[in-house]
């Protein structure tokens, strides 16, 4: 398995020829996008996954671009473990977001990548202006004799799941929605910064996460796994501020259940389960303490 990084004007890598693939941006490689992994890895090897780096919408409607689910490392790890050989990232720019869609059909599907299978979603849609629609794909398969296969939308609760669905579902705190989306719980990854260190006077000290750079969820109160140095902990995660004492600022606030040890300045991530409770303020700190004992408990039995 490799994964390969493509300019345009660049040769596309051998290794990647002759295959099925599917493309796409992936954000968050969710339960649609593994069915269009799983089909094409079905139907061909080398099976390859084509996606984007920086995404579209970066480039063209930077005011619209939103926090992603995941990153490119994060990504292309997915995708490889959702069983794909190979995974093409190729690199957006104007003038590749200019091409036509049949110049990028030609360029990386047929003549680039001697695709002999496509997999797509029915809303795919591909070059300027997206004026690549299914109609068109199809088109362009059947004149270049690649063989192309449309997925039907998958659905958790009755409603097509979508990374914009999971983005929502994750702001309004609802995790495990959102792992049903994912097939997985939804992870963050930031580092343990030293903070205020109330925690600990408290007698439940927490890990402060900094420099997370996808989607936080929902202020609220989580129970999550938190894994640190290989190993993994329940986890008490508080998202949001923390209006007992005042604090205005919105943090991530992790305590690591049954955990004692130096973590500062480590890499930290958060497998999100499912929201506990809302964040409220609290009349003192020994009622804080009791609801944090509380927390600690659900968290237990919840992880």
């Amino acid at each position: 398995m490799a994964t390969f990084i493509h300019a345009l004007g660049a040769p596309l890598p051998d290794a990647c020829r002759g295959g099925a693939l599917t493309i796409g941006n992936f954000d968050g490689v969710h339960r649609g996008h593994q069915a269009l992994l799983a089909e094409a890895v079905h139907k061909a090897r080398p099976a390859v996954a084509v996606t984007f780096d920086p995404h579209p919408i970066q480039i063209l409607r930077p005011e619209l671009v939103q926090p992603f689910l995941s990153t490119l490392d994060n990504r292309t790890q997915l995708l490889h473990q959702y069983g794909v050989d190979h995974v093409l990232v190729l690199k957006t720019s104007p003038a590749f977001l200019h091409l036509s869609a049949s110049d990028f059909f030609e360029q990386i599907v047929a003549d680039g990548l001697r695709a002999k299978f496509l997999i797509e979603g029915y809303s795919f849609a591909f070059g300027r202006n997206r004026e690549g629609t299914i109609d068109v794909l199809k088109q362009l398969c059947a004149e270049k004799g690649v063989r192309l296969t449309l997925i039907p939308p998958q659905e958790v609760a009755g409603q097509r799941v979508s990374s914009s669905r999971i983005r929502a579902e994750l702001m309004a705190g609802h995790a495990d929605v959102a792992a049903q989306m994912l097939g997985r719980p939804y992870r963050i990854t930031g580092v343990v910064g030293t903070g205020a260190r109330r925690g600990a006077t408290l007698g439940f000290p927490t890990a402060n996460l900094e420099q997370i750079p996808t989607l936080i969820p929902g202020n609220g109160v989580y129970a999550a796994r938190a894994v640190v140095d290989g190993a993994t902990w329940p986890a008490a995660v508080n998202i949001g501020p923390n209006p007992t004492f005042g604090d205005d600022a919105r943090k991530v606030e992790t305590h690591l259940v049954g955990f004692s040890g130096q973590i500062y300045g480590k890499s930290l991530c958060l497998d999100f389960v499912k929201k506990v409770r809302d964040t409220r303020p609290f009349a003192s700190v020994q009622e804080l303490i009791t609801q944090i004992r509380a927390d600690v408990d659900e968290v237990t039995r919840t992880v």
